[in-house]
């Protein structure tokens, strides 16, 4: 089965490091302007995800959360959670690691959209 989402070893490591510091985590991508449209990443229990938000899978076991309405835009595409130096949000965890998450993507082939039964 296809995965909706995923994440390179970059980002797998330091999910890997912010869980040995933080516990258990989750991430929320729920776009907007600016830091809004970056993978946020809190503490599983300090962020509170409702009605309006879409569970893609999980990437080194932890949940990624997207709101509905960005998912009607992403919802063609893979996403693929990358990080890189420089800053990102200031309420991600990330942040103090001089690290940021980032999502890539690819459009998904006629086979893999049929798999996840989207037209």
């Amino acid at each position: 089965m296809v995965e909706r989402v995923t994440a390179t070893e970059a980002a797998l490591s330091l999910i890997k490091h912010l869980k040995e510091i933080h516990g258990d985590l989750m991430f929320h991508q729920s776009g907007g302007c600016c830091d809004g449209s970056s993978p946020m990443c809190y503490p599983r229990d300090e962020f509170r995800t409702g009605d309006s938000d879409v569970l893609l899978g999980k990437i080194g076991g932890t949940p990624f959360y997207m709101s509905k309405d960005q998912y009607d835009y992403w919802k063609h595409t893979q996403l693929i959670i990358d990080v890189v130096d420089g800053r990102g949000g200031m309420f991600s965890l990330e942040g103090p690691e001089g690290k940021r998450f980032l999502t890539r993507s690819r459009v998904f082939t006629t086979e893999e959209r049929k798999q996840l039964g989207i037209g």
